[in-house]
């Protein structure tokens, strides 16, 4: 039954009037079939306000304080927090006067698409600006907190290149409620942070959880001052990760930096969330169901419930992603695994028709996400967040992958409390994220032509091998460290039996992939060259050779930017290593 057919005007929910209409994709509200129709929802009138007179179309004259318990009227527009004016914002139509006809979005899909992309972030403090493109902007914006990155960012992401974004989650006690978690005075150390990547082509993402636990050097910071003046922070080494942030009066740019420093992945912008985030966003969505393969009665963390699945928010949320004690091990890497199942769980709700088709939720989120996140000053508007939203909104959840920065226990310790990363797995795990290399299996449209060059560069790895001893080659620097190219020739002659090599000195430019150039009769020494250095086939040249000193054909290898170290192989992982955990986002899992 719609509005006007109810019996009483107080079972009438505001929201209720605003419909989705499938064949544009915005939102329009629906009063009476002779009645005008909105697609954007506006602020609330003033004379809706309680204790404000009510003027034309407010349900009567003289009325007076809304009660708790009054509804808005069938003719009235959903009530929402009324921004302040700004310019280009209209005024209210006067009675009488006709008003300007809304515009038409130019991409009807526009709205849903801004929407959908909540679904494919890890954090929820990116929730927020699902609602950007309809709701009432400036209001948002006046919810937005904003710090400098300090430079230490990219200088933010572009839509044309691979996205990382820091996310990360405090244990700082703000607002009511909040007093049982968390450590007592604490002045909001990066407890629960995720380096989110997004691949260049939107096929796919990596959510990489840094344990608060990792024993870190955490580099020196320059942050801005309240005053507009730099302080620079002095960095600490060997110290937990989650020092990165408020110790010393850390900022988040520090934590980038830690990162930074950590992974050789530099972020292009961050955000930061608190325990409200958590209790507010779950409460907008009306719950997120999560599955325990256990009962769980923690009372550090106040969660009590049955095995089987259960739809929780508010306060049984926070208590469920700061539980350890009752999970896995009982450790921070146990709970990160929890926290993992539930943003995958939340995100599945946010994605779920459910949520996209409900004004009322989509508004509650709109304000929640707003207000739960600090954001980098790169990422300072609505406009901006939503500019993120669209590229964020081409992934599909099935492609986001969560995993952990691999560990091992601190050697260093009798009693364990700490992690130190693991020096096999990890450096894999960096490298991949960072040549952009999916941990899903995604199947990519490429072109044929790429196709093509990519079966040619294998090729040229197949074939017969000469002996190392046979092999001709002069090695020269073109943008590695310097130095490399003698290390390099070191490493060749007297580990490898590479004795037919010599240092060339600088190359005439520099290159930003290390290369091989070969005469075609000289394949065979090439094979045998990029076996031994772990040359990808893209990394050899068919061409000319050169002659050395004896007047003897000589291959050219060119050490690159990319060039890590001699013995450092230069094909990247394309796999994970099978003792990295990894889950998609897309899967229910109960936690043990």
């Amino acid at each position: 039954m719609d509005a006007q057919g109810r019996g009483r005007a107080d079972n009438i929910d505001p929201a209720d009037q605003w419909v989705l209409n499938p064949n544009t994709g915005e939102y329009e509200l629906r009063l009476s079939p002779s009645a005008p129709q909105s697609a954007v929802p506006g602020p609330r009138r003033a004379g809706s306000r309680a204790g404000a007179p009510a003027g034309p179309g407010t349900g009567g004259a003289g009325r007076g304080r809304t009660t708790e318990s009054e509804r808005a009227s069938p003719q009235e527009a959903p009530s929402v927090p009324s921004p302040r004016r700004r310019r280009g914002v209209p005024e209210e139509t006067a009675p009488g006067r006709r008003g300007r006809r809304p515009e038409k979005t130019k991409k009807k899909s526009r709205a849903k698409k801004i929407l959908l992309w909540t679904g494919g972030i890890t954090a929820f403090a990116l929730v927020g600006t699902a609602g950007a493109a309809y709701l009432y902007l400036e209001h948002l914006n006046d919810n937005i907190t904003s710090v400098s990155d300090d430079g230490a960012s990219t200088g933010g992401f572009s839509k044309d290149k691979a996205i990382n974004l820091l996310l990360i989650g405090t244990d700082k006690r703000t607002g009511s409620g909040n007093e049982g978690y968390g450590d007592s005075g604490s002045v909001g150390h990066a407890d629960t942070t995720i380096l989110l990547h997004v691949s260049k082509d939107r096929t796919n993402a990596t959510a990489l959880s840094i344990p608060r636990d990792l024993i870190v050097d955490v580099p020196d910071c320059q942050t801005k001052q309240e005053d507009g003046t730099t302080k620079v922070i002095g960095g600490t080494d060997d110290v937990r990760f989650n020092t990165s942030l408020g110790q010393d009066e850390r900022t988040p740019s520090c934590t980038m930096r830690t990162v930074t420093e950590l992974t050789g992945i530099t972020p292009d912008n961050f955000m930061v969330a608190d325990f409200n985030a958590v209790k507010t966003l779950t409460s907008a969505v009306g719950g997120v169901e999560v599955c325990l393969a256990k009962d769980i009665d923690d009372p550090d963390s106040h969660l009590k419930l049955s095995k089987g699945t259960h739809t929780i928010e508010g306060e049984q949320a926070l208590a469920f992603v700061r539980t350890r004690h009752s999970v896995g091990f009982g450790g921070d890497l146990s709970r990160i695994e929890l926290q993992q199942q539930f943003l995958s769980a939340l995100m599945r709700k946010l994605k779920s028709n459910d949520t996209l088709t409900s004004p009322t939720k989509m508004i509650k989120l709109a304000e929640a996400g707003t207000k739960a996140l600090t954001v980098d000053s790169q990422l300072d508007s609505i406009d901006k967040l939503k500019d993120l939203g669209l590229e964020l909104g081409k992934l599909n959840v099935k492609n986001l992958t969560f995993t952990t920065v691999p560990v091992i226990d601190n050697p260093a310790e009798k009693v364990k409390a700490t992690v130190v990363v693991n020096p096999t797995t990890a450096p894999t795990v960096f490298q991949m994220i960072k040549d952009d290399v999916s941990f899903s299996e995604v199947k990519k449209k490429a072109a044929a032509s790429k196709d093509a060059a990519s079966a040619a560069a294998a090729a040229r790895l197949k074939g017969a091998k000469s002996a190392a001893s046979e092999v001709r080659v002069q090695v020269m620097n073109g943008g590695a460290p310097a130095g490399s190219a003698q290390e390099t020739l070191n490493w060749l002659q007297n580990d490898e039996g590479v004795t037919k090599s010599e240092n060339a000195g600088n190359a005439p430019k520099e290159l930003s992939k290390t290369t091989l150039e070969y005469d075609p009769d000289q394949a065979d020494q090439a094979r045998r060259l990029a076996d031994i250095m772990g040359l990808p086939g893209t990394a050899l040249k068919p061409g000319e050779s050169v002659t050395n000193a004896q007047g003897l054909p000589t291959m050219t290898l060119t050490l690159g930017k990319d060039f890590k170290g001699a013995g450092v192989s230069l094909t990247a992982p394309t796999t994970v290593p099978d003792s990295v955990q990894k889950s998609t986002a897309d899967k229910v899992e109960c936690a043990k």
